[in-house]
């Protein structure tokens, strides 16, 4: 019974990422398919930019947050 409602009850298909600045180095934690431009909190730079669907990452993805 327990099966049949995993069944019914959907899974998200996004979640946080946590992401390397190229230019610094920070790691920041952002949406995967953010709707606005994320940028570094220390230096500026572009991480994320939005796509329509699932962002575009500029900077390295360090680890997906479940």
């Amino acid at each position: 019974m327990v099966d049949r409602f995993r069944e019914l009850i959907p899974q998200p298909r996004s979640n946080f990422i946590k992401v390397k600045c190229p230019e610094c180095g920070n790691e920041q934690i952002t949406f995967n398919k953010a709707a606005m431009k994320v940028k570094c909190n220390v230096c500026g730079a572009v991480l994320v930019e939005p796509s329509g669907g699932k962002a575009i990452v500029k900077g390295g993805v360090v680890e997906e947050l479940g």
